[in-house]
């Protein structure tokens, strides 16, 4: 829904609809979504948002204005040095699951599909996030055609229990699909052994906000370890509100952790997925220090 985010790892957010039918961030007991948390200010006083988060509101044509923003394959970006060189990066769905089960199918192929394949939208690369990799992996069937590999999909992930999650996103498209892990927030210790060989990126992070969840730094010092064990890309994102290390709470100047100056250097890792035919653009990472 932004042309440009503070979202590290992306250059743009975008949104067919807006609003979730719930998650573990967002249910009776816990509402600590952010998405949420800005329905509850913005639904039905802005526009712009689904009348609350539950009421899951279709808004097309998003995407098809977002595929018209410019080109920014090999362009560097001061703000965020590890994007350098590669397509724009669009989060689909940062402000809703498209896949909650209200959303038409024939919708999404319409939205989504139809767009990222567009001679615009094929000049950039389009992630998109759900907790619903179940409802994907039938929307994937349901095409009848090939994934497109300018779609990269993930599934968020918050403890060990939904990792369950990972299975039903190793369904969706083929060989060529890039697949990633939303670990965030992160709110117990998560061991990803048994996916990360067929995982291509994992992104890690720590819970914001009031009445967030502890973030132990320990827990991003394991799944470094775990990535570079089965060479799998690591970008951590922020730490979050609630740091701990060796059992002490930090405090950070940046609200949520986010400013990895403020981190211990073994920390500072900001890799990113890149595909077969942008082999190029590794090598200039590479000799950049930026992988």
């Amino acid at each position: 829904m932004a042309q440009s985010t503070a979202i590290q790892w992306c250059d743009s957010t975008e949104n067919p609809t807006m609003g979730c039918s719930g998650c573990e961030l967002w249910n009776a007991q816990r509402q600590t979504c952010y998405a949420g948390v800005l329905h509850r200010r913005f639904g039905g006083v802005s526009t712009g948002f689904a009348p609350s988060f539950h009421d899951v509101t279709a808004f097309p044509d998003r995407m098809l204005r977002a595929s018209r923003w410019s080109d920014l394959a090999g362009k560097d970006r001061a703000e965020k040095p590890w994007l350098n060189g590669l397509p724009r990066l669009i989060f689909v769905s940062d402000m809703s699951d498209a896949l909650s089960d209200s959303v038409e199918f024939s919708y999404l192929k319409r939205e989504i599909i139809d767009v990222v394949t567009s001679t615009n939208g094929l000049r950039h690369r389009w992630l998109w996030v759900t907790k619903r990799p179940q409802r994907m992996a039938a929307f994937s069937q349901w095409i009848e055609m090939a994934w497109p590999e300018n779609l990269w999909i993930a599934t968020s992930i918050t403890t060990q229990n939904t990792t369950a999650r990972i299975k039903q996103l190793l369904s969706v498209g083929d060989a060529k699909t890039l697949r990633f892990l939303s670990v965030e927030p992160q709110w117990e210790p998560i061991r990803l052994d048994d996916w990360l060989p067929k995982i291509d990126w994992v992104i890690q992070g720590g819970e914001s906000g009031s009445n967030s969840h502890e973030f132990h730094i320990e827990w991003a010092e394991s799944m470094i370890s775990q990535c570079k064990l089965h060479n799998v890309p690591y970008f951590l994102k922020q730490l979050g509100t609630n740091v701990c290390w060796k059992g002490k709470r930090k405090t950070f100047h940046h609200t949520h952790a986010g400013d990895w100056n403020e981190w211990p250097t073994n920390l500072r890792i900001r890799q990113l997925p890149i595909p077969v035919n942008r082999a190029a653009i590794l090598e200039t990472h590479l000799s950049r220090g930026l992988s």
